[in-house]
């Protein structure tokens, strides 16, 4: 029998592929949440390699895709495992694991009929290896309901982090998402583009490196104006919001159209990577959230010393009433575990039967509970 206790674990492995994080999250009545433990471990090298190979269409990807979905659910479930040790905790404490599991194809759009998303996992697996409740399968309600399903942060944002400023939360993962909490109006957001997604692809085909750890590299090279331009030019950063996007716009082989054959320094297309990420941040906010006062950044790309140092250079020059930019941690959550404090946000939403997304961020008709429970 399960309590009906308000400690949930939440679970997240981001579009950057470099790991896995776990959080033991206690949320109140209303939704206040407070992190009560943690834990990170990074990707099996065979697992990445095989969600890696998935984001592209291959050989018999179903077969290879449910052994991928069986391998996630069991490396979810030994960090659940440690997670509850840590804690010292029972499964039985546990209300729900809200578990996104790995984003392969994510194709939003109006047309209903052409619209799906696949977060692989195998939920049930997770649940009985865990002997808790599984919530999983977050995006398709809102994606049913014509909208993108993404990004699904911003009503988790909304309760962490309004204030009285006009405040942004951008989430630096592979992806660059962005959350408006203006102190009048309704909280929007939307994916902004690429976050370390391509610098990560880049520095992994020239030096094999997984990241470029404080943007050391990028700082080498030197920012190139006519291919920033032309990057610039995709038809997404031109799209008004609600708009999402993920792996399957932004990747090596987009890199490689856009040089079209141009023999760049490898450290110039970093930079300018770098410079892609920042100026479509920035051009966001300014577009749609022009009285920004604060930007609350979360995520991996956080340790990107030199794209934050970056952000807050240009920002002083585009937002003359200054525009204040700190880590989350200032806000007391360690910026890399703010989405799995929002997932387990999300099962609690779930088991709640709260509607989590919010039409005015995803463009669904209305409001959704979202998610599907493998009970335990």
């Amino acid at each position: 029998m399960h309590t009906s206790s308000s400690l949930y674990i939440g679970m997240m492995s981001g579009t950057s592929l470099d790991g896995i994080d776990a959080v033991l999250a206690e949320i109140g009545p209303n939704g206040e949440t407070q992190l009560r433990g943690a834990v990170s471990a990074p990707f099996a090298p065979s697992l990445r390699d095989a969600l890696l190979a998935l984001q592209t269409p291959g050989e018999n990807e179903i077969h290879r895709e449910h052994l991928a979905a069986n391998a996630l659910a069991m490396a979810y479930a030994d960090i659940v495992k440690q997670l509850l040790a840590d804690s010292k905790r029972q499964p039985s404490e546990i209300s729900a694991i809200g578990a996104h599991g790995q984003t392969i194809r994510h194709q939003a759009g109006s047309n209903t009929a052409l619209a799906y998303t696949h977060q692989t996992l195998n939920p049930a697996l997770l649940a009985e290896l865990t002997s808790i409740d599984v919530i999983a399968d977050f995006r398709s309600r809102d994606l049913a309901a014509g909208g993108h399903g993404a990004p699904l942060v911003p009503a988790f944002h909304a309760q962490q982090f309004a204030s009285d400023k006009n405040t942004a939360v951008l989430n630096l993962g592979g992806i660059a998402n962005l959350t408006l909490l203006p102190q009048k109006g309704d909280v929007t957001g939307f994916d902004c583009g690429p976050g370390n997604m391509l610098m990560d692809a880049w520095i992994a085909k020239h030096q094999g490196k997984a990241f470029d750890r404080d943007g050391a590299w990028a700082t080498q090279g030197t920012v190139n104006d006519s291919l920033l331009a032309q990057m610039l030019a995709d038809p997404f950063f031109a799209k008004v919001p609600p708009k999402s996007t993920g792996r399957d716009d932004f990747h090596l082989q987009w890199l490689e159209k856009q040089l079209g054959g141009n023999a760049l320094k490898a450290e110039d297309v970093q930079a300018t990577l770098l410079q892609l990420t920042v100026t479509t941040v920035l051009q966001a906010i300014h577009l749609y959230a022009p009285k920004t006062e604060l930007l609350i950044v979360c995520g991996g790309g956080v340790r990107n010393t030199a794209l934050l140092g970056e952000l807050r250079e240009r920002a002083q020059a585009m937002f003359q009433h200054g525009l204040e930019i700190q880590s989350s941690e200032a806000s007391g959550i360690d910026p890399q575990l703010v989405e799995a404090l929002a997932f387990a946000w999300l099962a609690w939403a779930h088991k709640t039967k709260r509607p989590a997304n919010l039409p005015a961020v995803t463009g669904a008709s209305g409001p959704r509970i979202l998610g599907a429970c493998y009970p335990a």
